[in-house]
């Protein structure tokens, strides 16, 4: 007759949970913390994200990455994302650069069966007083793989996911570098 298998209390698994809470809150544990965005940038509450212009031969790109731009902002919540610049202590504006995509890897009969698309921003972060906020170039410049197929339809949208993953990436770079350069 096989032994009954013992259950666990409920409490031990709330018991590990409000430790490893309480670890990340103290800041001691493997290295991770929260971070804590609100009032870290003194006067800058409100920031507006102008559309970009689009010098790429994607059209739409331009809104995909302005979203990603408002989505990432508004998701880590350390500035409110406001329409108006009027209204924004800052104010995010710039372009998307034509991308350079390229054949990564290929098959033994030179056929490309990986793709690369590089995404290059070129942001520009005006104070409301009118100087401007440098952001670090490394921070505006992202490549990702795509894999290739014979239906066209399937690379580009291979390609056209590629795109707003990077975007994504890109946007939350953008994030962080304007964090640390306006941080006290």
């Amino acid at each position: 007759m096989p032994r009954p298998v013992p259950r666990r209390a409920p409490h031990v698994a709330v018991l590990v949970v409000c430790l490893v809470g309480f670890l990340a809150l103290s800041g001691s544990g493997c290295g991770y913390s929260v971070v804590r965005y609100r009032g870290a940038l003194g006067d800058v509450r409100r920031i507006a994200i102008q559309t970009l212009e689009n010098d790429s031969y994607d059209p739409g790109l331009d809104l995909v990455v302005t979203d990603a731009l408002v989505r990432e902002f508004a998701r880590r919540g350390a500035l409110v994302v406001v329409e108006d610049p009027s209204q924004a202590d800052l104010v995010i504006g710039g372009r998307v650069l034509p991308l350079r995509t390229g054949g990564r890897s290929f098959s033994s009969v030179l056929l490309t069966l990986e793709y690369q698309v590089t995404l290059t921003l070129e942001l520009e972060v005006q104070r409301r007083d009118g100087s401007l906020v440098k952001i670090d170039p490394t921070a505006q410049s992202e490549s990702e793989l795509f894999v290739a197929s014979a239906d066209l339809e399937a690379t580009r949208k291979n390609r056209d996911e590629a795109l707003r993953r990077v975007s994504a990436l890109l946007a939350g770079r953008v994030h962080d570098a304007l964090f640390e350069r306006l941080m006290p």
